[in-house]
């Protein structure tokens, strides 16, 4: 009997994570600083010492501490792989359609694999408090739950325009007891300067992440990263080791593997372990699939250049796919989706041809994520909705080349939060 759910016992949580960076297939070009050391310097202060040391490792598998493991598994960890087999069949029966379900841990997506280790490393270093920037405000709960487990404070500066389209989100960051605030922000001089200018102003990620990073630095705290650097994808291969052990206990080896892309911690967490494997083979014979939002569209029409991180130009600049740190993005509902780079690693992939983008709008991404919850009963996030799309457009090609395919596809987070979103786009009455 084919089976609709793969699950792994809670002792088979992984011990390594993986780097990806020994596997690459040419070396990752460096971060610089065009301020003369003084960004390199302050990444020093703020970013918690050993994530900055994995930042740069040669070691292909790292271990993870027991005190992570054991928090792993009070989140909700391992988490399983979904068949939608209803879908597949309204997409016409040429996919075999397997989900990671990111959003069965308790904040209800991917973003608390990595938040736990980075507090744990921040408190070895003796932080008194934890910072960090949230978009749609994942990663900002996935911080604060952490934070709540290991004692300490964290400050969440949440892009505005998700501060007060995802009031459920923040509600959730202050559940766990985080304090979370509108960016930009009163509380730096960054953020004071950019509301004098207007008072209405949206806010980014990029503004956020100065806003967090400069906190931290004035008021003695950690600065924790949500995304984008290789430190914090190797934390989320948690996921990828655990979906790779899941796969082959049902004889499954994906075709095409499918994630979105924020930043790109929740498309590498999946796919790097599977993609690692066939570089060091020499050869990929996997499709690997990379999806953002059209109203950002950095996926596809992004420069592969050095650029700002952040908006306030804080920290060292990274090679990557991006459409400038100066881009304030409309304020899409998919508000993970909101950042103007794609992660230094994953954007040499795509130098290579090794990883294909795409980007879809808003519009198109709710109306097929509606369909996929009658046929499934799962809600999706807004952004772990824009894998829906690439699905249809991979059955049409199966059938086109008269050829089945098996999918594996990351299911970041559940929409549950976002049904207010659901809502406005869909104009339910």
């Amino acid at each position: 009997m084919e089976r609709r759910r793969i699950d792994l016992p809670e002792e088979e949580i992984p011990e390594y994570w993986y780097n990806i960076l020994p596997d690459l297939p040419e070396p990752l070009p460096p971060p610089i600083d065009p301020d003369n050391g003084r960004r390199l310097k302050l990444l020093q202060e703020v970013i918690p010492s050993r994530p900055l040391q994995f930042e740069f490792s040669s070691e292909r598998f790292i271990k993870i501490p027991e005190e992570v493991r054991e928090r792993y598994k009070q989140v909700g960890r391992p988490t399983p792989i979904i068949r939608f087999k209803r879908y597949e069949e309204y997409l016409g029966g040429w996919l075999k359609i397997y989900g990671k379900m990111e959003g069965y841990t308790y904040t209800g997506s991917h973003k608390v694999n990595s938040a736990i280790p980075w507090v744990y490393y921040a408190l070895e270093d003796g932080a008194g408090f934890v910072t960090t920037e949230t978009g749609a405000g994942q990663w900002g709960s996935a911080v604060a739950l952490a934070a709540a487990l290991f004692g300490v404070k964290a400050y969440v500066f949440m892009v505005r325009a998700s501060y007060f389209a995802k009031p459920l989100r923040r509600y959730l960051i202050q559940i766990y007891g985080a304090r979370v605030v509108p960016s930009p922000s009163d509380l730096t001089e960054f953020g004071r300067k950019l509301l004098a200018e207007n008072p209405n102003h949206p806010g980014s990620l990029g503004i956020a992440i100065t806003e967090a990073a400069t906190y931290a630095r004035e008021h003695g705290g950690k600065y924790v990263v949500g995304s984008v650097i290789n430190t914090d994808i190797m934390f989320k291969t948690v996921a990828g080791l655990e979906a790779k052990k899941q796969m082959e206990l049902i004889g499954e080896d994906p075709d095409v593997i499918i994630g979105v892309i924020g930043g790109g911690s929740n498309w590498g967490g999946l796919a790097f372990p599977f993609l690692g494997e066939e570089l060091r083979s020499g050869k990929v014979k996997r499709r690997y699939i990379a999806t953002g939002a059209l109203e950002v569209p950095k996926v596809t029409k992004g420069v592969y250049k050095y650029d700002d991180p952040d908006t306030g130009r804080l920290l060292p600049q990274l090679k990557m796919y991006t459409i400038g740190a100066d881009f304030i993005p409309p304020p899409i509902y998919a508000g993970g989706l909101r950042y103007h780079g794609v992660a230094p690693t994953i954007s040499l992939l795509m130098s290579k041809g090794i990883v294909e983008g795409r980007d879809y709008d808003q519009e198109t991404v709710f109306a097929m994520a509606q369909k996929f919850a009658e046929l499934e009963g799962y809600v999706p996030a807004p952004e772990t909705a824009h894998v829906l799309p690439a699905l249809k457009e991979l059955a049409e090609e199966a059938k086109k080349e008269g050829r089945k395919m098996t999918v594996l596809i990351s299911f970041s987070g559940h929409g549950l939060l976002d049904l207010g979103n659901y809502a406005d786009v869909l104009k339910f009455g």
